[in-house]
């Protein structure tokens, strides 16, 4: 790949499949249950990065005026309720991507960022390329953290 635009939402994809991939295999309690000495669960990272996709390409780029944090802060964000299944987290997690896919195929890296949402001034507004660039960085820090996560847990180690 040359084309920037194809390489950064490549790896970005590639980091998304990887944040499920990694999960495969675990009960729903492994899921669930914070990891120690972490303190935090698997679940809650897949939950977390739901809401950092929406934050930056919902709220952030497109400029919807979505609830961009949960009610309880960072605590709520990583914190999975337990009525709240194993499905409906990942299926939460699966439309923000889903929609950042379809906002981002429609535009060009060097679109910049709406006003409204996130950013109200021009000079605030990054390009879609610097948001991408942002999440490509979050997806590789935390899955990252997931494979340090996951040894703890079961010793399985990642690539």
């Amino acid at each position: 790949m040359t084309d920037a635009r194809e390489l950064v939402i490549g790896y970005l994809d590639w980091y998304r499949a990887a944040l499920m991939r990694k999960l495969s295999g675990l009960s729903d309690e492994q899921l669930r249950e914070p990891v120690e000495p972490l303190g935090w669960s698997l679940l809650g990272l897949v939950q977390h990065l739901g809401w950092v996709e929406r934050r930056w390409m919902r709220w952030g780029f497109a400029g919807e005026d979505v609830l961009a944090y949960p009610a309880g802060g960072d605590e709520a964000e990583w914190t999975v309720p337990v009525d709240r299944s194993t499905a409906q987290v990942q299926a939460a997690y699966q439309r923000e991507v889903t929609e950042a896919r379809a906002l981002a195929a429609g535009a060009s890296l060097n679109d910049k960022a709406r006003l409204g949402g996130r950013f109200q001034t021009s000079d605030e507004a990054p390009s879609l390329g610097r948001i991408l660039f942002h999440l490509l960085q979050e997806y590789a820090r935390h899955v990252g953290h997931l494979d340090v996560a996951r040894e703890l847990i079961d010793g399985t180690t990642g690539e």
